[in-house]
């Protein structure tokens, strides 16, 4: 998959387009973007992708802004696992949000990508007062010489799937729902750092994964298994919030111990996928009491794993 930073002035090849943010890069995504290799398979031209960075809402209400389900790169995998050919990162800022829906269609769309098919979610708005709709998409596709397709919603039990009901499900802790809504186990990456050790001095050591994210969808305590490090996902227990235990206004950290598994892995580079919530995050009044609740913890991850399988093997 080839990935540009934003948009040419002129196209060299015409394309077949949709447009969003693609956070998390749910089912609904994936049905959209179905429809999009289909027809760019059809038309023999290529199945692209334009995206936005940093997210609109990142742009106006930094402070109101949704945590993110996926990070940049992470989204750039998901969508490559999709099958398109290109991505098209345009950068979202004052300037671009300034653009009318005409201006939007004539510099972006005509002149930068060369649409000759456009398929977009039903509920997609965009230029200056979100003014542009699927109604004005067609119109400007008769002038323009361009066909516009609407994705049809996609529900999974009576929810219309989208990133905000995947977010609504991570804050609740439903982790399982959360994965229907996405078609996989929710995930997050990073690079295996050096922490405290506080986790081995308690006889419990961890991975801690950097997160470069200023907001998390969840926190608490999750059974999760790791990939990246051997050759299939590892058992462990993970916690992912601000560690109360140890002082006031910690920065957010993931914190993974796995079963049975005591090797440094520093510097890799791992997909922690979460499962299933076992408890919230909690402050505890000593050491020797967070201990007590970490080895409780480490043994319900045991029993969740006797009756939930790593790719056909059970962990006791």
């Amino acid at each position: 998959m080839q990935v540009f930073r934003g948009v040419p002035e002129r196209a060299t090849t015409s394309t077949v387009l949709t447009i969003g943010n693609f956070d998390g890069v749910h089912c609904g995504h994936r049905a959209l973007l179905a429809e999009l290799r289909a027809k760019a398979r059809e038309l023999a031209l290529p199945a692209t992708v334009l995206t936005f960075e940093p997210l609109p809402r990142e742009l106006f209400a930094p402070e109101q802004a949704p945590a993110r389900l996926a990070s940049l790169r992470d989204k750039l995998e998901l969508l490559a696992d999709c099958g398109v050919d290109r991505v098209h990162v345009c950068r979202f800022d004052r300037k671009l949000a300034a653009l009318t829906a005409e201006q939007f269609v004539e510099r972006i769309l005509v002149q930068g990508l060369a649409v000759r098919h456009l398929i977009i979610g039903d509920d997609f708005r965009f230029g200056k007062g979100r003014t542009g709709d699927f109604a004005f998409l067609q119109r400007a596709g008769q002038v323009h010489g361009f066909a516009v397709d609407a994705m049809r919603t996609v529900d999974c039990k009576g929810v219309r799937v989208s990133s905000s009901a995947v977010r609504e499900a991570l804050a609740e802790g439903n982790i399982e729902r959360a994965e229907e809504l996405l078609g996989r186990a929710w995930v997050i990456a990073g690079r295996v750092m050096h922490g405290r050790k506080l986790g081995r001095t308690l006889g419990f050591p961890t991975l801690n994964i950097l997160l470069r994210r200023k907001r998390l969808p969840l926190s608490g305590v999750f059974a999760v298994t790791v990939s990246g490090i051997a050759a299939r996902p590892l058992p462990g227990a993970a916690n992912i919030g601000v560690r109360p235990t140890l002082a006031e206004g910690l920065k957010p950290v993931l914190e993974v111990h796995l079963l049975d598994f005591d090797r440094d892995v520093y510097g890799t580079h791992v997909d922690v996928n979460f499962l299933h919530k076992l408890r919230d995050e909690a402050r505890f009044e000593s050491p020797d009491a967070l201990k007590a609740q970490i080895a409780r913890d480490v043994a319900d991850v045991r029993a969740y794993f006797t009756t939930h399988s790593i790719n056909g093997t059970t962990h006791g």
